[in-house]
Order: structure tokens, then sequence, then C-alpha cells
């Protein structure tokens, strides 16, 4: 008997997928068929005709044509496998590499399981048909690929629906952040800007890239439990105030960990105060104990901390920042990288100046994911 938490996901999930098989059975879809003999094209549309919105092609390089001007429309395609000049199993072996949602049909006159295989396992057709075929038969299995078609790319929707969330969200607490010291408006988005820049100079993986943009709009939410007296604190802040400020890593890391999606990036926001040389904090790390990440994100960090006028001082020039950053390379920051920075130092600053639209040229979540940030 199953528990009351698995029978309401159970329903949940039933209760979405009618949803999504009831909102895309209202769209029309669109069929490419592909046959070199204008009887069976004529026989296949008369099958279909009202049903969806039908495309015709009498050889695999056309269809291709097709395919390459209207491959987004496309949701099922039905291809003859003895046709001139391509055959139906490389025709579909290409749009595979192209269009491995769309849904394939391949019709054959032989039974020949040579061919069955192949179109198996190098086209991922999902239905292998045999010529003659019954035309009640062929309409239910379309169906059935349209259903697979639907839900396939509605499930896709909703999980980029759920990701742009997740990231709008992570989004508006790095924003709430900033906003709690006026000195600090838009800290959090140039941080992540600066470091998506030395990030892509180091030729760092996709994955890496959307953990470091995650981690940089929240490399400062342990500063939440800090007081507003010591964030905004015109003047020196004593060394009771210093160590209260100084645990702003470690908060940050306890309160990412609890979250599933974030625990990889816990450690980066503990480490983006540590130095080179082993003197910084909270566990005082050293050279490559730090993690690239954290490594990469303290130079930005200080970089934009020198060059924002905070409650304290008024901001230093670029020049000034990026000589500071050089004579601390070794010291404080990892050394290639403080290179790597200081020889990317015009793009550094045109994001400086222009930090919104640099932004969206260099958000991995914006350009590789299709996020409206």
């Amino acid at each position: 008997m199953h528990d009351i938490d698995e029978f309401k996901t159970e329903f949940l999930n039933e209760s979405i997928e009618q949803v999504l098989m009831s909102e895309s059975a209202s769209e029309k879809r669109t069929i490419l068929l592909v046959d070199d003999e204008e009887n069976n094209l004529q026989l296949l549309k008369r099958t279909l005709r009202g049903k969806y919105d039908i495309i015709t092609a009498s050889d695999g390089k056309e269809a291709l044509d097709i395919i390459s001007e209207k491959g987004q429309e496309i949701s099922l395609v039905i291809s003859d496998q003895r046709m001139p000049e391509m055959t139906g199993t490389d025709f579909l072996r290409e749009i595979s590499k192209s269009h491995p949602d769309i849904i394939k049909i391949l019709l054959t006159g032989q039974a020949d399981t040579e061919i069955m295989v192949q179109s198996i396992n190098e086209c991922q057709i999902y239905q292998y048909i045999l010529k003659p075929f019954d035309p009640l038969d062929l309409v239910e299995t379309i169906q059935n690929g349209m259903a697979k078609f639907d839900l396939a790319h509605n499930k896709t929707a909703m999980l980029k629906d759920l990701k742009e969330l997740f990231y709008k969200t992570i989004k508006s607490i790095s924003s709430a952040l900033d906003a709690k010291d006026p000195y600090t408006h838009g800290h959090s988005l140039r941080v992540t800007l600066y470091s998506l820049i030395l990030a892509k100079e180091l030729g760092l993986d996709d994955a890496t890239l959307e953990e470091i943009e995650t981690a940089g709009l929240l490399h400062d939410i342990g500063k939440v439990g800090i007081p507003q007296r010591i964030l905004c604190k015109p003047g020196k802040l004593t060394d009771e105030e210093f160590e209260i400020m100084k645990s702003h890593p470690e908060q940050g890391e306890k309160i990412v960990r609890k979250i599933k999606k974030l625990a990889i990036i816990s450690d980066w926001l503990k480490t983006h105060h540590e130095r080179w040389d082993g003197k910084g904090y909270p566990s005082g790390l050293k050279g490559e104990e730090i993690p690239v990440s954290a490594r990469i994100i303290a130079l930005a960090d200080t970089y934009d901390a020198m060059t924002s006028t905070r409650s304290y001082r008024v901001a230093l020039s670029h020049e000034v920042a990026i000589a500071e950053i050089e004579r601390c390379s070794g010291s404080q920051f990892d050394p290639t990288f403080a290179a790597l920075f200081i020889q990317n130092q015009d793009k550094i600053l045109a994001a400086k100046e222009n930090p919104e639209k640099y932004y969206e040229q260099y958000s991995y979540l914006k350009n590789s994911i299709g996020i409206n940030l």
C-alpha cells in the first residue's frame, strides 16, 4: 500500500501529464512525408488529412533542405527506405544529428533485419513499419509518436521555466543583499561579470561557468546576518566588528549547503576571502588548496571593492586597482589568474563602465541556456 506522500506524487505527475497532453492536443502538428513515389505520398496525405499540417519531399536531399529551413516546426517525419540518391536511413541519420527530438518513422517494403537494427541504433527511429501498412495502425503509431514528442517538449519547457525561476530568485536575493548597503549597489552583478570574463579566458567548461555565475551572484549571501551598523559603518571597523564581518563567508556556506542545487558552490562562498599566501580567512588555505572558482571570485571581488565608493572611502581608479592587483600577485592572488586579469583589463574596464550591457554578453545562463535574466 502506497503512503500518502507517494500517492500525492503519483497523482501530481499524472495530473501534469494530462494537462500537458490536453494542451498539446489543441495544437496542430507538422509532419514531413518523404517518398519518391507520388502514389505513396498521396496515400499518406489522405490518411492524415485534416489531422496534421503536411509537408512532402520526393527524396532525402529535398527533405534535408526542408529540415534546414523548417526543422523547428516539424514534429514527426515519415520516410520511405528505398529512394534515389539517399536511403531513408541515411536521411534519418542526418536529421538525428541536427534535430534529435523529431519523431522518426521508417517505411520499408522489405523485412530487412540489418536495416532495422541500423535504423534503431544510428537513426533513433521511433517505429519501423512494413509496407503495405494498415492506415489505422499508422494513424495510431503517429498519435503515440506525437504524444511522446509533446510530452518531451513540454517537460523540457517546464524544466526551463523552473530553472529560470530559480536563477531569477538568486538574482533577486543578490540584489536584495546589495541593497542592504547603498554603497554596494550592483556589486554582486559586477563581481559575477568580472569572474565570467576571467573564467572564459581560462577556457573553463560550461558546468563551471554556470556554477561561477551562481557563486558570484551569491558570494556575499552570508552578509545577511551581519548587523547594518557594521556593514554601513563610515569609519574603520574595530577588531571585534571586523571579526563579525569576517564570519560572512562561513555563514554563506552554511546557508547554501542546505540547498541541494547550491551545495556544490558552498565551499566557493566559504573560501573567497582566502589568500594565495595562506594569510586569508576563515581557514587559512594556501595556493591550490583554494578552489579555482574562489580564486577567480576573490580577484573580481577585490577589484570591484577598490573601484567602488564605499562608506569609508571614495573609489580608486581602474589604473590604481590594476596596479594593486599586480603588486599583490603571488601573495593575495593566484599569480596566473592575476596576470590574466591584468592582460584583460580593457575588457574588465569596459564591463565596469556598462555592466548591464556586458552581463547580457557574458552571462552563461542567458546565452547558453536561454534564460531571460
